[in-house]
């Protein structure tokens, strides 16, 4: 065998070896778009937004940031230490970080593992998580995961109404006006959205994580019993409260209970407020939000910010 040969069919051999490992020497085939959103502060403040990336069966959520942005990484690459400058760490007694979430759930992997399959919504948030470490998910990627599905699967999102009345109705036109395929009964795989007073909804035992605060559900928000009643109660991002809400007061969040899919609480103290929160489903509201209350028109995004 010649030289020349010799050396043709050697890196023809590392290719192949390359390949199986999934290194790959290009890009690989294209497999659709994805939106990657940049945020810091609980999405209070935006700092990059892209929509249509094309991406390649070989990238991952970290790729698609690369692509956008100056970052560092820690831990061998697989997480991400700064983006654009911004320094994940100590400051004034608080823990920040950068996390991302994919198509409004939180990542269980490193970015440079997670692989994309075309359609998703990637949201990396700087955030300070002293009071609540895990966010397991959120509702600003509206209209995700609705529309694509719990880890891929495409099953129809279960709209449960728990004593909403009109509210449901609203839910479910609002979902199927976003392309949301709706059934009024969910498989075990299947999202469920829960609409109705708080007093119907806290005996399901995700939507339930929400009284024991943040930690347990990750939303900052709690519903206080007052007088046989409840009453709707904001939180600053350090798990204090910040705003306390009136009757009329509607919630809409997001939180999961162990691996199973996440479940939307579209809720309030009152009928009132449940159609007040049903009225919330849609991108102007939603998007870039952890969670969201409404009342008398008015949007509070959930956490409340800390004042400096």
């Amino acid at each position: 065998m010649s030289r020349s040969r010799g050396t043709a069919v050697a890196i023809a051999l590392l290719g192949a070896a390359l390949a199986a490992a999934g290194c790959g020497l290009g890009p690989g085939e294209g497999v659709g778009e994805v939106s990657l959103t940049v945020t810091r502060d609980y999405g209070a403040e935006r700092l990059i937004f892209t929509e249509g990336e094309p991406v390649s069966e070989s990238d991952t959520v970290m790729r698609v940031l690369e692509g956008e942005a100056e970052i560092s990484t820690r831990y061998g690459g697989g997480f991400v230490q700064s983006i654009d400058g911004l320094e994940a760490g100590q400051a004034d007694g608080r823990s920040w970080d950068w996390l991302f979430y994919v198509n409004g759930i939180e990542s269980t992997v490193g970015a440079a593992d997670y692989p994309l399959h075309g359609g998703e919504a990637i949201w990396w948030d700087y955030r300070d998580w002293s009071a609540a470490l895990r966010v397991p998910a959120v509702v600003g990627s509206w209209p995700q995961p609705l529309l694509g599905g719990y880890a891929g699967e495409e099953h129809p999102v279960a709209v449960e109404c728990r004593g909403g009345g009109a509210a449901c109705g609203t839910v479910r036109a609002r979902l199927e006006g976003a392309g949301v395929s709706v059934s009024p009964a969910g498989t075990g795989d299947a999202i469920r959205v829960l609409v109705g007073p708080w007093a119907q909804l806290r005996g399901d035992r995700a939507a339930a994580q929400l009284e024991d605060g943040p930690k347990a559900s990750g939303v900052f928000a709690e519903l206080i019993p007052l007088g046989g009643r409840f009453r709707l109660v904001g939180l600053d991002e350090a798990g204090e409260v910040a705003h306390t809400f009136g009757a009329g007061a509607g919630l809409v969040a997001a939180t999961r209970r162990f691996e199973a899919p996440p479940v939307w609480v579209v809720s309030g103290t009152t009928r009132a407020g449940v159609r007040a929160a049903a009225e919330l489903l849609d991108a102007a509201d939603l998007r870039d939000r952890y969670a969201v209350a409404g009342q008398n028109g008015r949007v509070t995004p959930l956490p409340i910010p800390i004042e400096p």
